[in-house]
């Protein structure tokens, strides 16, 4: 538990010094939503299952689906994509 709560403010005063976000040195994802119609996600490990209806990633932590309609991957580099369309649903796995 000691070298978890170390580690934790290490990450802490590392994300404080190169002014990134702590979810990001941590290796956790980060998803925000712009109304229900795009998706941003950051830090994602790979795309398991897409078409218009669903998009199932990988993250670091689980998996998460967009389900929705006319769904589409907008563009996505190694870390980061955008997903645009209906989005109806978001669940964790």
């Amino acid at each position: 538990m000691k070298k978890d709560k170390k580690k934790s403010q290490k990450e802490s005063i590392l994300a404080q010094s190169l002014q990134m976000p702590e979810e990001l040195i941590k290796g956790d994802s980060i998803i925000s939503l712009t109304g229900n119609h795009k998706a941003w996600i950051e830090n994602y490990k790979g795309i398991i299952e897409y078409d218009d209806c669903k998009i199932y990633l990988q993250l670091k932590n689980g998996k998460i689906l967009f389900e929705g309609k006319q769904l589409h991957i907008d563009f996505y580099t190694c870390d980061e994509m955008q997903i645009s369309g209906r989005i109806e649903c978001i669940s964790f796995r």
